[in-house]
């Protein structure tokens, strides 16, 4: 009988394990999916305010506009300018303020840093959507 309390034991704890590992996996944006998929050419004119370190430009994509933002020499991230805080507000997208370091959103005023999304600034607390980027030097891919 002990060791059928053990399997038993060790069986639920296993699906318990299974159950948070599964939903850890799911994501957990509060952002809608929009597919984004594009290619630029850092050299083309249009993107001359990506070509050194603390460049940034909107692009059109995501679900209200994309932020490119030249992190380091061979970096560049992207991220969605939807606000994180209360998403379904249609007035809530970010725009990078004058110190070129953090964008805030207008509508509730929450700010992120814009070379890792996190929010710095209440009421929003999670961090912005990023998109994956893939950049040599001169072709950037953004895509999810």
């Amino acid at each position: 009988m002990p060791n059928f309390e053990i399997m038993k034991i060790t069986k639920n704890i296993l699906i318990v394990l299974l159950l948070i590992a599964n939903s850890c996996s799911k994501d957990a944006s509060v952002i809608p999916y929009v597919t984004v998929n594009f290619t630029i050419y850092v050299t083309d004119p249009l993107y001359i305010n990506l070509n050194s370190v603390g460049g940034w430009m909107y692009v059109t994509g995501g679900s209200r506009g994309i932020l490119l933002y030249r992190k380091s020499i061979d970096e560049i991230m992207a991220y969605d300018r939807h606000c994180t805080y209360e998403p379904e507000n249609t007035c809530g997208q970010i725009e990078v303020e004058s110190n070129n370091f953090t964008a805030v959103d207008s509508c509730c005023f929450s700010k992120f840093e814009i070379d890792n999304g996190m929010a710095i600034q209440t009421p929003a607390t999670l961090s912005l959507k990023q998109y994956r980027t893939t950049f040599d030097g001169t072709i950037l891919h953004v895509y999810n």
